[in-house]
């Protein structure tokens, strides 16, 4: 290119404007990267899934005109099946990505994107119910050839994980981890918690603005970022909180009217660890105690110091251990509480 050729005159001079076009062009790819973190970190999560973790992921087809896209094992196992089911503040990939590589030395794990999440599960249907959540994903396990299962959610997860255990999946499911989920909370009680925040729940779940999303990783973490410029904030947005909008904002709703479904809760047959973060700002910690009470002997309650409602991702390391030793230790759990110091 003609603005690369040095002058005809003066050497000295070509070379300086090579090296401050060189000095540019890298500036402003590293503007470019900067410009497009959410994206380039995207692509760098499913670049390690699939390069380190040996996860790959597998769209299926279900009834309903529905896809699910799963992260689950490229190759067969004797590793013990393990779905995790995430929550709100993202899909599969960005929710577990301190917890899957770690999981996955030990687990055969399955990581689906629940429907409406991410930019390949989807439906055509009107159903926004956590039952509807909780049958999707049980099909999409018969699909994949696990026929028994233990299965691990956190926050709406947890709600999606406690109804397959009770009702939708309950001779497929073994053990139950449930993280930081208002299951025990009447929806009486969930109206009333989202009534006393500062903003509506879709604005608080699912942010618009970069300030939004501040709040939200306030919130949901005990020790959010220090600072993050609007860009970066900005283009998460773009990536997570904008397609399928509209249905998540009705998940949303079903979700505050009418909980997992059941009235009154049923009791899971299933033996049960509950996690929590001591400093859980959305659901407290006593939604935890009650639901182990509620239980009864079947149910071990782990609280994890120092920790938020994002737990999985601020207390990765407790949660891991939490998870590998409640659901391999072949004895029966007794009831208590485990507290985990950061």
């Amino acid at each position: 290119m003609n603005i690369m050729k040095p002058p005809p005159h003066g050497h000295g001079h070509g070379t300086s404007t090579l090296f401050a076009l060189l000095s540019l062009s890298l500036l402003l790819l590293r503007l470019l990267l900067r410009l497009r973190f959410a994206a380039f970190r995207d692509a760098a999560l499913s670049l390690h899934l699939l390069a380190r973790v040996r996860l790959r992921p597998v769209l299926l087809r279900l009834p309903g005109a529905t896809t699910l896209r799963v992260w689950c094992p490229s190759s067969p196992s004797r590793k013990p099946p393990l779905l995790l089911l995430h929550g709100f503040g993202g899909d599969a990939k960005w929710t577990w990505a301190r917890n899957l590589p770690r999981l996955s030395r030990h687990f055969h794990v399955y990581a689906p994107d629940l429907v409406f999440f991410g930019a390949h599960s989807r439906s055509a249907s009107p159903l926004r119910s956590v039952a509807f959540q909780a049958r999707c994903a049980a099909d999409a396990m018969r699909l994949l050839g696990a026929p028994r299962y233990d299965v691990a959610g956190i926050s709406y997860g947890g709600f999606v994980a406690y109804r397959m255990a009770a009702a939708e999946a309950r001779g497929a499911v073994g053990r139950v981890v449930v993280m930081t989920s208002g299951v025990a909370a009447t929806p009486g009680e969930m109206r009333e918690m989202a009534a006393r925040e500062e903003r509506t729940v879709e604005e608080a779940l699912l942010p618009e603005t970069a300030e939004g999303l501040r709040f939200l990783l306030r919130r949901s973490m005990h020790r959010p970022p220090p600072w993050m410029p609007d860009f970066v904030l900005d283009d998460f947005i773009k990536l997570m909180c904008v397609d399928q909008r509209k249905e998540r904002a009705e998940l949303l709703q079903e979700l505050l009217k009418n909980g997992a479904g059941f009235d009154p809760l049923p009791v899971l047959t299933q033996e049960t660890l509950i996690i929590w973060g001591d400093k859980d700002q959305v659901f407290p910690v006593d939604l935890g105690h009650r639901l182990q009470r509620h239980l009864g002997g079947n149910a071990r309650l782990g609280i994890v110091k120092d920790a938020g409602h994002a737990l999985q991702l601020e207390g990765a390391e407790h949660v891991n251990k939490f998870i590998k030793s409640f659901l391999l230790d072949e004895r029966r759990i007794g009831p208590g509480v485990a507290v985990a110091h950061k």
